[in-house]
């Protein structure tokens, strides 16, 4: 079976977003270290996993970025832009998108069947109620949790609503020079 992993940026106090999706908070310029992290946990995926919110600016945001070499995220665009992508959602009847597919199933039904398909790793982004409720369903493998040297109090959070116990497994942690530092863990399965 194949890995999902969710690639979260957050706050110290846990938040992903401030109350209106705020997402000033996050730590800029990444150094060096950080994005060469991203790009060895991002280089086995070859499927990702969005909410249709987050689509409607991850996917053109990516596209946009990937058509300007001289772009400093280029590499990334790539990555983004030709990965192919599958959306959830239970409005949109017709992607919009290029290399992306609609799923507007049952949430369970749909990620089991993409994780037994063949292929390599699966990463998910958001949004927070789409990651949420991949949490409560025991769907999420790896928590790569970018903790960002900020914290605003309120806002929006992946963790809000879980409604059963999970244990993790600490994988491996890491500091990188800019101030973030990595939690990444492992969903304990029995």
């Amino acid at each position: 079976m194949r890995k999902l992993k969710l690639q979260v940026q957050m706050t110290i106090d846990g938040f992903i977003a401030g109350t209106n999706g705020e997402m000033d908070w996050m730590h800029f310029p990444w150094t060096d270290d950080l994005i060469n992290y991203v790009k060895q946990l991002t280089e086995p995926v070859d499927t990702i996993l969005l909410g249709r919110k987050l689509a409607e600016g991850f996917i053109p945001h990516w596209e946009k970025v990937a058509k300007n070499p001289s772009d400093p995220e280029f590499e990334g665009g790539l990555k983004y832009s030709t990965t192919p992508k599958v959306v959830f959602t239970k409005t949109l009847d017709k992607s919009i998108w290029d290399k992306t597919v609609l799923a507007n199933g049952d949430l369970v039904e749909e990620v089991t069947k993409i994780k037994n398909q063949e292929g390599h790793d699966i990463i998910v982004y958001g949004g927070g109620t789409f990651v949420t409720s991949l949490i409560n369903a025991g769907l999420i493998d790896e928590f790569n949790l970018f903790i960002n040297p900020s914290v605003i109090g309120t806002g929006m959070t992946i963790f809000k609503g879980i409604n059963t116990r999970q244990n993790m497994i600490l994988k491996t942690t890491q500091q990188f020079d800019c101030g973030i530092a990595l939690l990444c863990y492992e969903l304990k399965r029995d």
